[in-house]
């Protein structure tokens, strides 16, 4: 390039940088809005106006309101009420509920009804329920039993969702909508369902052969001629293409995200600029249509965690919940559009878990602030009132059963709003992070796509991909770490280091971009499994991870996956480790450094973790799946120390953010945790003694 042909070149760049700058700019002014920076998070309560007596409506919303909350929730479950007859509606109850919301101040988040379509509609168009894999249909009564696949249901929820953003849209105590309630992916095996799987194939692969190809069809003679010869996979029956199944899920989370997508275009037609558009996902991290609809301002969690699926830490762990649970919510949602809420956060007791037993006084508040101290900007509950009748009787809301004396739940709800009112008022908004923290910033590389296509074919039933995940996750917290969970498409710079957990189907672009970031003076860990098979899920023709090599600086033997009461020893700096789900054989280049080996084995004295530098940077290969995460948490910790970044040692069950000026620090342990804080600390709540289930905050 001459010096002349160099200026209009650099102009460009400068340009496109400009743009870039300006846009991110735009997307925070959108959020700040939204949600000014001085209030620092809003709470909420839903409401069902049409499930209480019109006489009680007042008492309830000005409950709600004596007692802080900023926000209510309308509608989620409503069309029957919205929509008593085809084409008929009535907003007048609806209308009331908004206006004595706005008596009390509080502000509305209105939602669409499409999780519970009307009986009318069912029973003159059937063919919008869900068809299961062994044909059987859902039916009216329960929720989520339309399918996002069937074209009128699509074509005719938007009509009601046009009429309610006419209704709505510029009604100043709107702050927001809510489409859909918790939407998952449907394996719907219906007549619409598979014609447009069909014709999703077709625009994906134009043609036969490409889907052949891909599909490796010529396996059990599964070699097809034409599209319509296809049919959606059977995923019970064993022995189904792994690759059509996997095709399947892309599929499904598209009809999801694209569903969604046109509820907020419809409703964008109508609304106010000033009113947001989200929707509520369940948090379940192998569904890839969290964070995929394009149209949404950005995406929420809902989060419970005493229901009898998670034993927590020591013998009443359980009423505690998993100690990570949130943590990774905030931090697997916010980066996805740059900030996040939890629009459904448990209030106490549940009703629908295996076992449902009572949380531990304080835990409510301690979620709460777990939610916050993400970077959350609102937190909302399900419910006001306890409901007395239906499915989710004995759930818990922020009122009992007489619907006037606050649960224990809702007391902590309560305190936790008076106690950011105090946050409020100390609020500094030139506060930035601590230099100390930026520098330990990490990001947790996650692709759905090898999530889900390890799910199918995980070879062994001691692996659990999520699992593996929150080992990294765990271990990164453990050092006082700020995390995000980033996807293929982020600039991985911003973050000193990044860990690719089980990044199993990989291609050049990718491998490219992780030795671009090592080389530029990131450090870069991987975990087993990375990158043994192509993005079609093919495994390479060539030898056990080859196109890896010059990355990890090792070669790959092969691996090993053992029986649950045999496990395998990882000596690493002295100490042993055991393991069962998988481990890879490495045998490393002359300038790679072995950190880890086998024993006790036939290839004991193998490598088992590596570690290079690879130009300005590191590329650390961690080829085994712990059986506890504690192995990564000591490689982790290991890899940090040697960049000369400080660290913490906080134990299981403590978790510690900052944000706005804040440090914030909570316990799921079950004992009393003594934190270190700088001299300049000052402590606002709680104290440096930190209690199980209690929480400590200080300005910095």
């Amino acid at each position: 390039m001459n010096q002349k042909s160099k200026i209009p070149f650099l102009k460009k760049v400068l340009f496109v940088l400009f743009g870039l700058l300006v846009g991110l700019n735009s997307v925070a002014q959108k959020f700040d809005k939204y949600f000014p920076k001085k209030d620092l998070t809003t709470v909420g309560v839903y409401y069902y106006p049409e499930h209480w007596d019109e006489s009680q409506w007042d008492r309830d919303l000005k409950k709600i309101a004596e007692m802080g909350f900023e926000f209510t929730h309308f509608g989620e479950f409503a069309w029957a009420q919205l929509e008593p007859q085809e084409g008929v509606y009535d907003f007048k109850w609806l209308d009331k509920a908004v206006e004595i919301a706005a008596k009390y101040k509080l502000k509305i988040v209105m939602c669409t009804s499409t999780a519970t379509p009307p009986v009318w509609l069912v029973r003159k168009h059937p063919d919008i329920l869900a068809t299961y894999e062994d044909g059987t249909k859902t039916d009216h009564g329960s929720r989520q039993h339309a399918s996002f696949s069937s074209n009128y249901y699509r074509s005719y929820s938007l009509k009601m969702i046009e009429q309610l953003a006419k209704r709505y849209g510029n009604n100043k105590n709107i702050i927001g909508w809510q489409v859909d309630n918790e939407p998952s992916r449907f394996l719907d095996y219906g007549s619409d369902a598979q014609q447009r799987y069909r014709d999703w194939l077709k625009e994906k692969y134009q043609n036969i052969d490409a889907l052949n190809t891909s599909w490796g069809n010529s396996f059990w003679s599964g070699t097809y001629s034409d599209f319509s010869q296809i049919n959606i996979p059977l995923h019970k029956e064993w022995g189904m293409n792994l690759h059509s199944q996997l095709d399947h899920y892309r599929f499904a989370d598209q009809e999801t995200a694209t569903f969604l997508d046109s509820q907020a275009v419809t409703i964008r037609k109508y609304v106010s600029k000033d009113q947001w558009i989200t929707s509520n996902y369940r948090s379940n991290y192998d569904e890839s249509f969290v964070g995929m609809s394009k149209e949404l301002d950005f995406d929420c969690y809902t989060r419970y965690l005493v229901y009898g699926g998670s034993l927590g830490i020591g013998s009443k762990g359980y009423r505690l919940g998993d100690y990570a649970a949130i943590g990774m919510s905030n931090d697997f949602f916010r980066p996805l559009k740059g900030m996040y809420g939890c629009m459904e956060l448990q209030p106490g007791q549940v009703n629908w878990g295996s076992i449902n037993p009572q949380p531990l006084p304080g835990s409510v508040r301690m979620w709460l602030w777990h939610v916050f101290a993400g970077g959350s900007k609102f937190a909302c509950t399900y419910r006001f009132r306890a409901p007395l009748y239906g499915y989710e009787q004995f759930h818990y809301g922020i009122v009992g059963t007489d619907g006037v004396t606050p649960t224990p739940g809702g007391t902590e709800f309560h305190q936790f709003i008076k106690e950011i009112d105090t946050l409020r008022k100390k609020y500094d908004a030139k506060a930035k992070l601590p230099d100390y923290y930026l520098k330990r910033k990490t990001g947790i590389l996650f692709n759905g796509d090898n999530v889900m296509g390890i799910e199918l074919n995980k070879q062994t039933k001691e692996w659990n991909t999520i699992g593996h995940f929150l080992k990294y996750y765990k271990a990164a917290k453990s050092i006082g770490a700020p995390v995000d969970f980033v996807r293929d498409t982020t600039d991985f710079s911003k973050y000193p280091f990044l860990i690719v957990p089980a990044y199993q189907m990989i291609d050049q672009k990718m491998i490219d971009k992780l030795t671009l970031y090592a080389k530029s003076g990131g450090n870069l860990i991987l975990s087993c499994r990375s990158g043994i098979q192509n993005r079609q899920g093919h495994l390479w023709e060539a030898k056990f991870y080859e196109p890896m090599w010059s990355l990890i600086g090792s070669k790959v033997d092969s691996y090993d996956l053992l029986m649950p009461q045999s496990p395998g020893i990882i000596k690493f700096d002295n100490q042993e480790f055991g393991w069962t789900s998988w481990g890879d054989l490495l045998k490393p280049e002359k300038e790679t450094e072995i950190w880890a080996t086998h024993e006790g084995d036939f290839y004991s004295g193998t490598a088992a973790i590596t570690s290079r530098k690879l130009g300005k940077g590191t590329v650390t290969y961690i080829g085994l799946d712990s059986k506890n995460g504690d192995l990564e948490k000591q490689v982790i910790r290991k890899l940090y120390q040697k960049q000369n970044v400080s660290i913490e040692n906080y134990p299981e069950g403590i978790m510690v953010d900052y944000r706005d000026g804040f440090g914030i620090a909570v316990n799921y342990s079950d004992k009393v945790f003594n934190i270190n804080l700088p001299q300049t600390a000052k402590v606002i709540i709680g104290t440096k003694a930190i209690k199980t289930a209690d929480v400590v905050v200080w300005k910095y």
